[in-house]
């Protein structure tokens, strides 16, 4: 972020002191109660108001058509895809969040800004410095593909963040997609079966990146199987110009196994959802997965209990 942006600011976390004249002008495209609570922020420096400011200047940078996805979806919304801000107005917008809050955000820290949650947990963090939850990273389509086994057009992860307990991930089917053509003639379905591998991908990459604790060496990326999938409901049908919003977590892990359990949601609405999702791994310098029983993803067993 330029100099600009942190001329005459006080540490974060203090009140900026600046007029209440400037902070209107700042503020004027803004809903009425973003300024409200800017003002009452810059007088007591209470944090609770924070999400009402953000929330606030965001909306002033997006299409009318768009505002009520802004309040409707919770934090999970993202700027660029749920939203349609492309990188330059989320640029002014977090210029904007800047000035009204007086804290400093680096160029290199936008990059795990993806969603309202991200933006809203990283102010109070810099205001409070109390972490809302735990660091994750944020990979592009082309940080994922450099290091997974599965390539396009077998990859369905478009981006994905990564943390200590877990990964979030996103696809948008495109329509593009060739087994659409088949799946079904005339009214393309996104499979439910590659909507678990879809997750399943997403926990491979996860053990790859962060590989959990338990794990006391590198995890080689060429070896690691999706051998069972458990408990799963599968509530709404997924279409082209759908995004598949990922989510696994850690359940439990133990050489040469890692289990995750694992939910997909669109817009908001649950979409698919398994209990246990399990994978096989092998450490760098371990004898070969495939000398021993395990199947790997073609071929392999799968439990789905109520997959399609």
């Amino acid at each position: 972020m330029s100099d600009q942006t942190t001329m005459k600011r006080e540490v974060a976390g203090a009140p900026v002191a600046e007029s209440e004249e400037s902070l209107r002008d700042t503020l004027k495209r803004c809903p009425a109660e973003t300024l409200e609570a800017a003002l009452a922020y810059r007088k007591s420096g209470d944090v609770s108001l924070v999400p009402v400011i953000v929330l606030g200047i965001v909306e002033r940078f997006l299409d009318p058509d768009v505002g009520d996805k802004l309040h409707s979806g919770g934090d999970s919304i993202e700027f660029m895809t749920d939203l349609g801000m492309d990188s330059l107005t989320m640029i002014e917008a977090i210029m904007m969040v800047e000035e009204s809050l007086g804290v400093s955000i680096k160029n290199e820290e936008l990059l795990n800004l993806r969603s309202v949650g991200d933006l809203k947990s990283f102010i109070h963090e810099k205001l409070t410095g109390i972490a809302c939850e735990e660091p994750k990273t944020f990979y592009s389509v082309d940080q994922i593909a450099a290091i997974m086994p599965q390539q396009s057009p077998f990859l369905f992860l478009s981006q994905a963040t990564v943390t200590e307990l877990g990964a979030n991930g996103s696809y948008l089917i495109t329509g593009q997609e060739e087994f659409l053509e088949g799946h079904f003639k005339g009214n393309p379905v996104f499979p439910a079966s590659l909507m678990l591998e879809a997750l399943g991908q997403l926990a491979v990459f996860k053990l790859i990146k962060n590989p959990p604790r338990e794990v006391q060496s590198t995890i080689d990326s060429s070896e690691i199987y999706f051998t069972g999938v458990d408990s799963v409901r599968c509530h709404r049908i997924c279409k082209p110009g759908d995004t598949l919003e990922m989510k696994i977590q850690v359940k439990r892990v133990r050489e040469p196994l890692a289990i995750f359990s694992g939910q997909i949601t669109v817009n908001g609405e649950k979409s698919v959802v398994a209990e246990e999702i399990t994978l096989a791994f092998k450490s760098e310098g371990a004898a070969s997965l495939l000398e021993g029983s395990t199947n790997g993803l073609n071929g392999g067993t799968h439990s789905t209990n109520g997959a399609h």
